[in-house]
């Protein structure tokens, strides 16, 4: 038998598991609202429409939001300054559950100053920021800001132009000024490695403009078609989706892409937009709007929808799937596209099972219910509130009546806080019993409800949940059998055994900051062929018997506790299938 390396990702380390019957089932959803004029973003709570934050900042500004949903940026493009706001909400994924842990929202004091600072861009935590006025873009990490961090590191972009950088850790692509005017449109895009080592040729791109993330690609919008870019490796690869003959003369400046399923809208001319499969040579089709268009955004919990604000003061909700207009809905007073291209108009975002759109001019938010497309309230807002963004969802709180008295510690160990001396060596005899491998049922589809659960409430698909534990259930080992200080590992049905004694434990600290513990065991005899070490992790931090666990082995005890890429795990024999689901969906 090889031996097998089965390892725990770093969000299943955070620390030991609350028992169900403190758990909680919570959903939170707060806006962050940016003034059209004055130097300000407010935090509203969606459900009551309190405020629950008011944020002095240095410019008015366009907000970003990061996939996590912990961080909003504050780019403020006339006072040369970025701000990152702490929203107070985070998620984590636990593998078969998600905590969510709300706290109030405020100012991380990461801060930075430049030069026109434009196009933002975060791609799973890694943050690219634009400076229009500056021949560089500044990368950084979300955590980091979260952290009040403000240190970056510099990409060259050539010559200060409106261009974009996107992010992909050590690499990044950005967008090539043009050569005669700068102060024209980029016409293309090229992969960096480091400060400013050139990695395979430059893409063409005329008149680029325009960017947007969905699933693993994100896209460039040009005159000619989008630029996508996937990562291979880790290295960004770009490719070319022409717009095919059967549109007629246009292109796309502003993109959107799609949550859930993997699409881009773009507009094309003020009063149409269009739709792109990006998996599809001739995936364009066209949506004709009644009137021009002033904003559009995506559904990230109903990702066949895309809503769409019109100058009449109608809200529509397209659907992708049928490239057309489902329902309108007449929510304000006109708003000319006529005028500058920044007077107060309204924007769009999507708190659950709302649609909130800004009105500026009225200084308020109109709330639209999502499945019965009807407005069912207001709230009102000083000022102009003009760009928004929603964050929220929902997730377990472990507390209750029962656990006050020890929920925090419960709560902060189970995040990865917690201090050395809480930390209590364990004996084999917690892992004891009868296991089985859960990766057979997310194979055969019966973890699909829970792929499903975690994409109603999580950042990826179900499709893209169901390929992350893919790889992080992935094992041959069907069963384990713990008895005394005894381990049986069973393939193909057959036994491989050997006897184990505790080598101590090891406390992981991670990038975010937050820590894990690792409770290892060394083979003192038995089969030649059992890996020598066996570690495990099951969100405890001290003496308690596992209700599940994840498991990794081989013969280097170092080596394996980098290994943070797959992460079997294993359940009691004893629960059949349907009670494995019930479990992941309730723990």
């Amino acid at each position: 038998m090889r031996p097998y390396k089965l390892v725990l990702i770093t969000a299943l380390l955070a620390g030991a598991a609350m028992p169900a019957a403190f758990a909680e089932e919570k959903e939170a959803w707060r806006l962050f609202v940016a003034d059209h004029a004055a130097a300000s973003v407010v935090a509203i709570d969606a459900e009551d429409g309190d405020v629950l934050e008011r944020f002095a900042l240095e410019g008015p500004a366009s907000l970003n939001r990061t996939e996590s949903g912990e961080t909003v940026f504050a780019v403020q493009g006339a006072a040369g300054a970025v701000q990152a706001i702490g929203t107070g909400i985070a998620f984590d994924d636990h593998g078969d559950h998600g905590d969510i842990d709300i706290s109030d929202a405020k100012l991380t004091g990461f801060s930075l100053a430049g030069k026109k600072p434009g196009h933002f861009v975060e791609l799973r935590g890694n943050i690219a920021m634009w400076f229009d006025g500056e021949d560089a873009a500044r990368l950084f990490t979300e955590r980091a800001a979260l952290r009040g961090e403000s240190a970056t590191r510099s990409v060259s972009v050539g010559a200060a132009h409106h261009g974009v950088a996107v992010p992909y850790g050590d690499y990044a692509v950005v967008s090539v000024p043009n050569p005669e005017d700068a102060s024209k449109r980029p016409i293309g895009a090229r992969v960096v490695k480091g400060e400013d080592e050139q990695v395979g040729a430059v893409a063409d791109c005329p008149g680029l403009h325009g960017s947007a993330a969905s699933g693993s690609i994100y896209a460039l919008a040009c005159s000619t078609g989008l630029l996508l870019i996937e990562a291979k490796d880790g290295v960004p690869e770009i490719r070319h989706l022409p717009y095919p003959a059967s549109l007629p003369e246009g292109s796309a400046s502003t993109l959107i892409g799609g949550k859930g399923i993997r699409y881009f809208v773009g507009n094309y001319g003020p009063d149409r937009i269009v739709l792109v499969d990006p998996a599809e040579a001739d995936g364009f089709r066209l949506v004709q709007l009644p009137t021009r268009r002033v904003h559009f955004a995506a559904d990230p919990v109903r990702p066949q929808f895309v809503y769409v604000f019109t100058e009449d003061g109608k809200l529509h909700q397209v659907n992708f799937l049928t490239g057309t207009i489902a329902r309108s809905i007449a929510l304000t007073q006109p708003y000319s596209m006529d005028g500058h291209w920044s007077d107060p108009r309204p924007r769009i975002a999507v708190a659950g099972d709302e649609v909130v759109v800004t009105d500026p001019l009225n200084g308020k938010l109109h709330l639209v219910n999502a499945a019965s497309f009807t407005k069912t309230r207001e709230i009102a807002v000083e000022g102009r509130p003009f760009n928004i963004v929603a964050v929220g969802g929902s997730g377990q709180v472990h507390g209750g009546e029962e656990g006050k008295g020890r929920s925090h510690d419960h709560d902060q160990i189970y995040k990865g806080y917690f201090e050395d001396h809480q930390v209590k060596d364990r004996a084999l005899s917690d892992w004891a019993g009868d296991w089985q491998s859960v990766y057979s049922y997310l194979q055969d589809g019966t973890l699909d409800p829970v792929m499903a659960h975690k994409a109603e409430h999580g950042t990826k698909s179900a499709d893209e949940y169901k390929a992350y534990y893919e790889i992080g259930y992935r094992t041959d080992i069907e069963r384990i059998e713990i008895d005394g200080d005894t381990v049986r590992f069973f393939k193909s049905g057959k036994p491989l055994e050997a006897r184990y004694a505790s080598d101590g434990h090891e406390i992981l600290t991670y990038e975010a900051g937050n820590r894990g513990v690792r409770f290892i065991f060394r083979k003192i005899g038995g089969d030649a062929g059992a890996p020598q070490y066996i570690q495990f992790s099951d969100h405890k931090i001290a003496p308690e018997a596992a209700d599940h666990y994840h498991i990794y082995w081989g013969d280097d005890r170092g080596a394996l506790l980098k290994e943070v890429t797959n992460w079997p795990t294993y359940y009691p024999a004893s629960l059949d299938e349907k009670e494995i689901v019930r479990e992941m969906m309730a723990h």
